[in-house]
């Protein structure tokens, strides 16, 4: 998406690690959920600070703080891409970088975030679209299609259909 808008792509998860010298993985594993939740939320905080135009990618817990989400709905055009638990599962069956999914039953785990999380994600998000199995390339189109109709990107701006504002 950040390709097709000629902006720079930001990953807050990446962010993290650089300010970390670890991988989240580890640091959650040593410190805990609550101190990770702690720096995630002044990284985004950041992010969101600079004078620029660009795509953010955060990581999936972090709409789990109100201030958080104020902050990405307030300062950012938020777009959720709804995953089911079951394409998740398939699609992450075999990640371990992802601390809260190494656990007996990954499938289970994910239902019950979805359970809890997803209320959260749509209340943040300017606009929900769902990801079901499109290509890569179709769910960006749709996506730019839909700041496209909302009057937020500018069609005469981007390579191949739009222009941005940040957009997370």
């Amino acid at each position: 998406m950040a390709r097709q808008m000629g902006v720079p792509f930001v990953d807050s998860d990446s962010e993290i690690e650089i300010r970390l010298g670890e991988p989240i993985r580890d640091f959650f594993e040593r410190v805990g959920e609550a101190e990770f939740r702690d720096i995630e939320s002044a990284v985004i905080d950041e992010i969101l600070q600079r004078d620029a135009e660009f795509v953010l990618a955060t990581g999936g817990g972090a709409i789990l703080r109100e201030s958080n989400r104020q902050l990405l709905h307030k300062h950012s055009t938020v777009l959720y891409l709804r995953s089911t638990p079951e394409e998740l599962f398939r699609r992450l069956r075999h990640d371990t970088q992802r601390p809260l999914l190494q656990v007996r039953d990954p499938l289970q785990k994910l239902r019950e975030l979805y359970a809890a999380r997803n209320p959260l994600y749509r209340r943040c998000a300017h606009f929900v679209l769902e990801t079901g199995r499109p290509s890569v390339h179709g769910l960006v189109n749709m996506a730019l299609m839909q700041l496209e109709l909302a009057g937020i990107l500018d069609p005469t701006r981007v390579a191949a259909t739009v222009g941005a504002e940040k957009t997370s």
